[in-house]
């Protein structure tokens, strides 16, 4: 199959790209810069410089390598700009499908997120609904997952991967990240965590796992499955083994809860064959350091 993938050279992407390689896809993959789509050569892949933004010059690079299939893995999360992530998931999502459409391309896989449920007591699974009556700021990023999903559901076939909070290489939760500063003290630093009050429930997945369910689900269904680890867990569960992993002071975690910090379920993902090499952020944590 010839994937292409947008989002080539990001947390996601740079992982990806060798994997869809290696179980015999012929991948073309897209970076906003010469550099990042030389990077993409380097592995092995057709690299071409393509901004998502740039409509008309995407439509010409789809057309160009007339893939089978998209894989899409944009987001603007190493600055922690959600207002571009939300461009992105808005106009950059509007894009590939238009361009998608224009080369007769009829699947995509998405990168999408678990955090984006109505509040509820037990982790979601993909029958629960989006958030949509959320307070502001929320509502935005609520409101801009939904659009990347019903955009990206306007073709024959669309997966939309529900990944939980992303940690290991490339994520804000390695040694010497932002979140590791924040907890270091750094002034300068802000949390960047899903939640800090000790009662709000996270789910994470290792980049990795996230990665290798993006290769598997070029082989599934159409519809949303969330692609996170085995153990949801409280802030005052998680972040004491966060903190000690990085022989850092654990800080004391604000009291009480955000109702719709609720975690997820990846019980249909298991079902479908997904396991991850992580099966719960203890170990995971732990194995950044190893």
């Amino acid at each position: 199959m010839h994937v292409f993938v947008a989002g080539a050279t990001g947390a996601v992407g740079r992982l990806l790209v060798p994997l869809l390689l290696e179980a015999g896809h012929r991948v073309t993959g897209i970076s906003r810069s010469a550099a990042g789509a030389e990077r993409v050569r380097r592995q092995g892949a057709s690299g071409v410089q393509a901004d998502v933004l740039d409509r008309d010059a995407l439509h010409r690079v789809m057309a160009a390598a007339a893939p089978d299939t998209v894989m899409h893995q944009l987001t603007d999360l190493s600055a922690a700009d959600s207002a571009a992530t939300d461009r992105l998931r808005r106009e950059g999502t509007r894009n590939l499908v238009d361009a998608a459409r224009s080369a007769d391309v009829s699947s995509i896989v998405a990168q999408s997120v678990s955090w984006a449920y109505a509040p509820g007591d037990d982790p979601a699974d993909e029958t629960a609904p989006l958030d949509l009556g959320a307070g502001y700021p929320r509502r935005e990023m609520v409101d801009g997952v939904r659009a990347l999903e019903d955009t990206a559901a306007e073709l024959e076939t669309a997966v939309l991967l529900r990944y939980g909070i992303l940690y290991g290489p490339g994520t804000w939760y390695v040694p010497g990240g932002p979140v590791a500063a924040a907890l270091a003290g750094d002034p300068d630093a802000r949390f960047l965590g899903s939640v800090e009050a000790d009662l709000s429930v996270t789910s994470f997945v290792h980049i990795r796992d996230a990665a290798r369910a993006a290769v598997a689900a070029l082989g599934w269904p159409s519809g949303p499955v969330n692609i996170v680890d085995d153990e949801p867990a409280p802030a005052r569960a998680w972040l004491p083994v966060f903190a000690a992993v990085l022989d850092l002071p654990a800080p004391e975690p604000a009291s009480g809860q955000q109702p719709w910090a609720r975690g997820a379920s990846n019980s249909l993902a298991r079902s479908r064959g997904w396991e991850p090499e992580h099966p719960t952020w203890r170990s995971g944590f732990a194995a950044q350091q190893a």
